[in-house]
């Protein structure tokens, strides 16, 4: 019964929106409300439906269960590959670098080290 009746006030409420957007100050909102109602009257019908046949099949139920589906697994060349991880030898720079670079790279070198340190 209450699916009926949100089924009907949704058809309503299209019906309206076209008359706003029918009138002399309709607007284009109008127009795209007019022709959302009809959707949420149908979305109302398919949910409807589909809670009968979850409720009536346990089978369906079951397809919904995530551990009988099991994990996926990621195609390796879906994702992009991982950089190499870098040392502290790639940070060595040449003798004309600025000093702000000299400085990255010694603060680069300070963080390695420490992160070895608790890798221990």
């Amino acid at each position: 019964m209450l699916v009926a009746v949100a089924f009907v006030a949704c058809l309503g409420l299209a019906w309206w929106q076209w008359t706003r957007f029918e009138s002399t100050d309709g607007t284009g909102q109008n127009l795209g409300y007019a022709l959302q109602w009809p959707a949420f009257a149908a979305f109302v019908v398919y949910a409807y439906r589909r809670f009968v046949v979850l409720e009536s099949d346990p089978e369906e139920v079951a397809k919904l269960d995530p551990a009988t589906r099991g994990a996926t697994e990621i195609r390796p060349d879906v994702l992009p590959p991982r950089p190499a991880p870098r040392s502290a030898a790639d940070d060595v720079l040449d003798d004309g670098a600025s000093p702000e670079d000299r400085a990255h790279a010694e603060y680069n070198r300070y963080l390695s080290d420490l992160a070895r340190r608790d890798a221990r």
